[in-house]
């Protein structure tokens, strides 16, 4: 007999994924009743989706921008999605505030690991590989610790690869269920971060 799954659930879902109602009750019913399966096969669900439509093309969106209470730390922000439509829900106008206050707070340098310069990757890779601690490790462990250490600088220099808030979800997690949600391709174009006294 199939467990019976309450709205108390289904609203308890809802609040966790953004998901909708439906997609919630049938996450729900498939998974027994079990909330954190039931987000994770959301989360399954949700990256497929967003894969499908990572292809897209996305040139509508908003530009917007960020301060800091007090003035010291302001952001300008574009990000793309597929139609105006969006461009003007809560649901997009909110995510990209969130964005805007991830760059505020956390200062990444690059929107992807893919928009890292080739020589900026080159370069950290290099230098990762030349510190005292990894040098001296057989070469096989080298490369992997080198990389290790790479994702590790991923998280605190690219957009997509940090933790959003205090969070377990990446910042490319949030857009991916936002995708996902929404129904449109969406992605970060550009971003530039302002603060006070810098580079003086």
């Amino acid at each position: 007999m199939a467990t019976k799954i309450s709205p108390q659930q289904v609203k308890e879902l809802r609040e966790l994924t953004s998901a909708g109602f439906m997609d919630c009750k049938r996450a729900l019913e498939e998974t027994d009743g079990d909330i954190a399966r039931a987000v994770a096969l959301l989360r399954e669900r949700g990256q497929a989706a967003a894969a499908s439509k990572a292809g897209r093309e996305a040139r509508e969106g908003l530009v917007s921008s960020y301060i800091h209470t007090g003035g010291r730390v302001g952001v300008l922000i574009e990000v793309n999605c597929e139609t105006d439509f969006v461009a003007r829900t809560d649901d997009f106008q909110k995510l990209v505030r969130d964005l805007a206050m991830q760059v505020a707070g956390l200062a990444p340098r690059y929107t992807t690991i893919e928009s890292i310069p080739p020589d900026a990757l080159a370069s950290k890779r290099q230098e990762l590989a030349a510190d005292a601690s990894t040098k001296d490790k057989p070469a096989a462990i080298r490369e992997r610790i080198v990389d290790g250490q790479l994702r590790k600088w991923y998280e605190q220099v690219v957009l997509t690869e940090q933790p959003f808030r205090d969070s377990d979800q990446t910042v490319g997690q949030l857009i991916t269920d936002a995708v996902a949600r929404i129904g449109e391709n969406i992605r970060v174009r550009r971003f530039e971060r302002y603060a006070l006294g810098e580079e003086l």
